[in-house]
């Protein structure tokens, strides 16, 4: 296929409109295997994706291992890796499984809040030995909810000075929630932030604040959770939304997009997904993929005609507000505003 690059806010660090996220090969939820995370980041780069989000807090340690090990071939120039800071891994024998965290990993470590300066290099360093690599593209401080003063007062200028160093190329914070990050566009100089969950068919209240500065400020957006969970990508009951069994009103809300798609001869997974890549600070998608399978059907639907009748459809019915841009009202549309066409 032929995947669009972009640059991160002002630099030079490039990305393909559609990502890989690695939470998914760091055993989320339950185990994937060796092999088959090695298969899923080669099934992702044979598709023309270049851009790879990890961290350390996604299996303890596994996620960013694997998708080293799965990349060291590759030549370094031709591709980018996003990892995150804040969360520090620490060893520990309290043995077990990491599953109240989500990821069905021995748990050989502890996670421990470290917005500090020292704790951001310390935690860089390690990610580095785990990837294998001598160097990261961009990094993130990851879901700095409840450390907020840490995260602005020492986090972000440990960032900032990283970046000026040349040790990282493109700095910025990931969170499931819009306002801080709409205030690390406003008050920081970020060159990106990572959106989850928070601009989707069911949600859309990035499009509120964060999406306007981040367009006004120059600051690129990356859009994890387009599925928000899962919801978006199979609904039915027990289908999870936010990490959680979804609500009823919701599933019934997911029911309704679906049965929109159908009438088009589309798929919801389809329309979730360029509803993301639609609004013009957005940079890539983040898709999250466990198996060869998984990422191909992503590559499929992210590449896939979405009528433009099933769009005023949504927006007839009150179930897209009038104001969220869709595809062929942005100015992407134009390879020649504000991206690049390669062949992969």
């Amino acid at each position: 296929m032929r995947t669009g690059t972009r640059t991160l806010g002002r630099g030079s660090v490039g990305v393909t409109a559609l990502a890989l996220g690695a939470a998914g090969i760091g055993s989320l939820y339950s185990e994937v295997p060796e092999e088959q995370a090695h298969e899923t980041v080669n099934a992702a780069w044979d598709a023309g994706i270049r851009y790879f989000d990890t961290a350390p807090h996604y299996g303890i340690g596994h996620s960013e291992r694997r998708l080293g090990a799965a990349l060291r071939e590759r030549p370094r120039s031709a591709y980018t890796v996003s990892t995150k800071v804040g969360r520090r891994l620490e060893p520990t024998d309290a043995g077990g499984d990491d599953l109240a965290n989500g990821f069905a990993v021995p748990a050989t470590h502890r996670r421990v809040w470290d917005f500090s300066a020292d704790g951001i290099r310390r935690t860089l360093d390690a990610s580095l030995e785990r990837l294998g690599l001598d160097r990261v593209d961009v990094v993130y401080l990851h879901d700095p909810d409840d450390h907020a003063e840490d995260a602005f007062r020492e986090g972000y200028p440990a960032l900032e000075k990283l970046r000026s160093e040349g040790v990282v190329g493109a700095i910025g914070a990931g969170m499931n929630q819009a306002e801080m990050l709409t205030r690390f566009v406003r008050d920081t100089d970020v060159d990106v932030v990572l959106c989850a969950g928070r601009y989707t068919l069911l949600d859309q209240r990035a499009l509120t604040d964060l999406l306007p500065a981040a367009k006004e400020r120059g600051t690129s957006v990356v859009i994890g959770g387009a599925f928000n969970s899962g919801l978006l990508a199979d609904p039915k009951p027990g289908a999870r939304y936010n990490y959680a069994a979804a609500p009823p009103g919701l599933l019934d809300r997911a029911l309704a997009l679906r049965a929109v798609a159908d009438r088009h001869g589309t798929t919801l997974r389809a329309a979730a997904l360029a509803f993301c890549a639609a609004h013009p600070a957005v940079a890539a998608v983040l898709v999250g993929a466990r198996s060869p399978h998984e990422v191909r059907d992503c590559v499929e639907q992210f590449t896939a005609d979405v009528p433009a009748g099933l769009w005023q459809e949504l927006r007839e019915t009150g179930l897209l507000p009038a104001e969220a841009p869709v595809p062929g009202e942005k100015p992407f549309d134009d390879p020649s505003e504000g991206q690049s066409e390669e062949p992969s």
